[in-house]
């Protein structure tokens, strides 16, 4: 398992997505003929240098982001001032249209210019019209137009009536203009790679396989690596958002999304319009602090999977506990580091598939039957079904190609923080400290945070604590159990936020609106419609 901190939501909330058609065939050709510019190699701030130690975590960030100017700089007007062509995306009632920003905020120049892809579907009442509600779905690297579908059609009726919803492709995602990396046959490769090393032969095999993913970013996509930070993410938001008519940005994010809409409320505090930061990340972790937090996360995930598992009768875990079923689940990941099992295909199950297999049902409860499944067929033999499981997550299709999810991902946070490891030494010392928060994913989890150190280029970003002062009410939604943004996330950014207000989901699964929770709709409803904010220490079951 690779991903540097793949934030994202269960395949299962995508379902009803994929139903638009490429919204420009300029931004399918994965680079930009620009030179990268002299911000995409400065050096990083000193602020979070020493995350590489493997040493026990830092102190949350003293650092703060501050807002930018709120006058628009001459030479960013033409940008705000472009008007947006729309026409049909093949689907009814949606609408594609792209917008140019510039490659780099510090140096705009048009002969640079990205085109990111937008797309909208516009309120139908009833219901005086509240203008556009935003929306993104995490990642970093997912696709927002692709979740804007899902939202359209599966958010509650009194806010789609009012809002029209609205997305746009950050840059390097999906349509706009991706961050390629590899060959799919080479991330069949790279995917498949022993991440629980044994000895120093596949450290130093690992260690390889993250040097070739960094250098094929580099090599194929050189010109965007510099410029694809969330900061980049957020002003091109603030575009969109004067571009589609809105003094006001109201938003929706999930998972990353809640770090880029606080990104943005923290640069454009003034322009906060409803923000709902949904499964929250925070901001003020170091990658080390943040990557160790995750596996603690899935480790909870997969305790309250195994405590439902060992109850019922077909449960591949045992019947007696969930320690015992934790057990089991190690004996198989250790038998796959000797015998990957088939799949009918010419790829084997090999425990890093495997494990990322496991972790991919842990974004969503309702997958839990599907890893049932899988882990049954895994004890008889057979390894596809946890090997279908795996390539969800990856999104790797059946003809097997790879969507870009995981190169924006790496390029997006590596871009972001400081690496957490340099060298496979670094991760070594820090292991232990990854299986005291995850007796069962540490080690994976651990080792798979070590491409950052190889990046081409020094981040941009540091740890730093947002706290958006002037902003307009803005709401957190924290899951107790949460497998991949940790609660006590969610408690950090509400913290920090000057104008938050914490709404807590006692359940399971990742991210909480419009996924089943009457109370939680009502409540973020209730502040989308009206602006009432729920009350303090309100919680949800």
């Amino acid at each position: 398992m690779h991903p540097t901190r793949l934030l994202r939501l269960p395949a299962a909330a995508l379902a009803v997505a994929g139903l638009l058609l490429s919204t420009c065939s300029a931004c399918s050709d994965g680079g930009h003929p620009a030179a990268p510019s002299a911000s995409a190699t400065s050096p990083a701030p000193e602020k979070a240098a020493g995350t590489a130690s493997g040493a026990a975590a830092q102190p949350a960030a003293e650092a703060t982001l501050s807002p930018l100017p709120a006058a628009t700089p001459a030479n960013l007007k033409p940008y705000y001032k472009q008007k947006l062509t729309w026409h049909s995306c093949g689907v009814p009632d949606f609408d594609c249209a792209t917008m140019r920003v510039p490659l780099d905020y510090a140096h705009p120049s048009a002969k640079s210019d990205l085109e990111l892809a937008v797309a909208r579907k516009k309120a139908t009442g009833p219901g005086k019209r509240l203008g556009s509600l935003l929306v993104n779905p995490g990642g970093p690297g997912g696709s927002a137009i692709d979740y804007m579908q899902y939202a359209a059609l599966g958010y509650p009726a009194a806010v789609t009536a009012r809002y029209d919803m609205a997305a746009v492709d950050p840059r390097g995602v999906a349509r706009s203009e991706p961050v390629k990396c590899l060959t799919d046959k080479q991330m069949d490769a790279y995917t498949a790679v022993d991440t629980t090393p044994d000895d120093t032969a596949e450290q130093g095999k690992l260690a390889t396989a993250d040097r070739g993913f960094a250098a094929g970013c580099k090599k194929m996509s050189a010109a965007l690596l510099g410029h694809v930070s969330t900061v980049d993410s957020a002003r091109d938001m603030d575009v969109l958002r004067q571009l589609l008519g809105d003094d006001k940005l109201n938003y929706v994010g999930k998972s990353y999304g809640t770090f880029l809409g606080a990104t943005y409320a923290g640069l454009f505090p003034q322009r906060v319009g409803r923000l709902v930061l949904d499964g929250a990340m925070d901001p003020s972790v170091d990658a080390l602090e943040s990557s160790r937090a995750q596996a603690g996360g899935f480790e909870t995930a997969f305790d309250a999977f195994a405590a439902d598992c060992v109850k019922r009768s077909d449960c591949p875990l045992g019947h007696t506990s969930t320690a015992d079923a934790g057990k089991r689940l190690d004996a198989l990941f250790s038998a796959l580091d000797k015998h990957p099992l088939p799949t009918g295909s010419s790829r084997p199950l090999t425990e890093a598939l495997g494990t990322t297999g496991v972790i991919a049902a842990m974004y969503d409860q309702e997958a839990w039957p599907s890893l049932r499944g899988a882990l049954i067929s895994a004890n008889k033999g057979d390894g596809a079904p946890l090997l279908k499981l795996s390539d969800g997550y990856y999104e790797r299709d059946e003809s097997g190609k790879y969507s870009n999810l995981m190169y924006a991902n790496a390029a997006v946070n590596c871009l972001d923080l400081p690496p957490a490891f340099r060298s496979p030494a670094d991760v070594s010392k820090a292991v232990a400290s990854f299986r005291a928060a995850s007796p069962h994913f540490g080690t994976a989890l651990a080792w798979s945070s070590l491409v950052c150190g190889y990046w081409p280029l020094q981040a941009t970003g540091h740890p730093e604590r947002i706290p958006a002062k002037g902003a307009a009410p803005i709401l957190v939604v924290g899951t107790l159990r949460d497998p991949a943004t940790p609660y006590a996330w969610a408690q950090s950014l509400a913290s920090q936020l000057t104008s938050a207000t914490l709404l807590t989901y006692d359940g399971d699964g990742h991210t909480a609106y419009a996924r089943g929770s009457t109370c939680i709709d009502s409540a973020v409803n209730a502040y989308l419609l009206s602006g009432t904010v729920p009350p303090t220490h309100k919680k949800c079951t």
